[in-house]
């Protein structure tokens, strides 16, 4: 399913540049479970830079103030709203296999089946409250780090991670996966593999040459990332966006692997009371864009997403699935 060129000239999210009227996606803190050690190094949370107040209006979208008006909104960011609109029915609905549940988890299981994408160390850039993402990927990595820019999705995190009442059931879809994979693995069994090989729950900030910052806990270069739903959802502008997949391929090896998944033609999102805008892009922007930050991209799909999924909490038209390998040399 393709998608029509969008326009040549880089495009602003709707409101970026000015003073934000909701907000937007990110996570907290894990604590430390047996050997596996959860750190996290800042107090805020998500995938962006928070710089101080909202700028002006009329201020330029790309500029330091349009990604302080985004990180400014994501202090609105509700976890559990954002998990109920997009992981609880009908999105999250994995009965049928048309849905977009299904589309994602087969398009990550497909991939890491092949066995090409694998290695010691993987970081998932811009986690969120979710960890649907890494279920396939668990059997090939020893060590995985988590990262998300807000503390409430890193805190949501640890809930599920420490296995503590209250936290989001993802059985459902660690239930999915294994029948997918076909390997005769329990769901269990998934998850159990998954909390043991998440070493830590960190602070990232995309929008900054070094996203994890200087020191950071996590084994650099990475043989792997995978990042779902972060880059385009805080970037005010396209030029930020490609800024962003700039600096995150730095964490990454040359010959390592990028498995990006990202919404199509969004301009916005709800999650709870904050309501967050998304600079919108299509199929062929994400393919410059990778190409530009250094990629040979092996794989680019996409899924429309159908009108019994429209539910009124964004105006996502679709989702794409790159598998792309940083050339050697870059």
């Amino acid at each position: 399913m393709g998608w029509g060129r969008c326009g040549a000239e880089p495009r602003a999210a709707p409101g970026a540049a000015t003073a934000p009227a909701a907000e937007g996606r990110a996570g907290s803190p894990a604590a430390d479970k047996g050997a596996a050690r959860r750190d996290d190094s800042a107090s805020e949370g998500g995938g962006m830079s928070a710089a101080d107040p909202s700028p002006a209006a009329g201020a330029a979208p790309n500029s330091d103030q349009g990604r302080a008006a985004v990180a400014s909104a994501y202090q609105r960011f509700e976890p559990r709203a954002y998990l109920r609109n997009n992981y609880a029915p009908p999105r999250g609905d994995l009965s049928s296999p048309d849905g977009v549940g299904p589309w994602k988890l087969r398009c990550l299981a497909q991939t890491f089946a092949t066995g090409e994408v694998s290695g010691h160390s993987l970081i998932d850039i811009g986690s969120g409250p979710t960890i649907y993402q890494l279920l396939s990927a668990c059997s090939h990595f020893e060590d995985i780090t988590m990262t998300d820019f807000l503390e409430v999705n890193r805190q949501e995190l640890g809930l599920w991670l420490r296995e503590e009442p209250g936290a989001f059931d993802w059985s459902g879809y660690s239930q999915h996966v294994c029948l997918i994979e076909g390997k005769g693995e329990s769901w269990r069994e998934k998850e159990r593999q998954l909390r043991a090989r998440v070493k830590r729950v960190l602070h990232v900030d995309v929008h900054q040459p070094q996203p994890l910052g200087a020191g950071s806990l996590a084994p650099l270069p990475a043989d792997a990332l995978v990042s779902a739903f972060c880059l385009e959802a805080v970037s005010p502008d396209l030029p930020s966006f490609q800024r962003a997949l700039d600096h995150i391929t730095t964490l990454l090896r040359p010959g390592g692997h990028l498995l990006l998944i990202g919404a199509l033609e969004e301009s916005w999102y709800l999650a709870g009371e904050a309501r967050l805008v998304v600079v919108p892009v299509c199929k062929e922007e994400v393919m410059e864009a990778l190409v530009r930050s250094g990629y040979e991209v092996r794989d680019l799909r996409t899924y429309v997403m159908p009108a019994c999924l429209q539910t009124g909490v964004d105006d996502v038209k679709g989702v794409f699935f790159a598998w792309a390998q940083k050339k050697v040399g870059m």
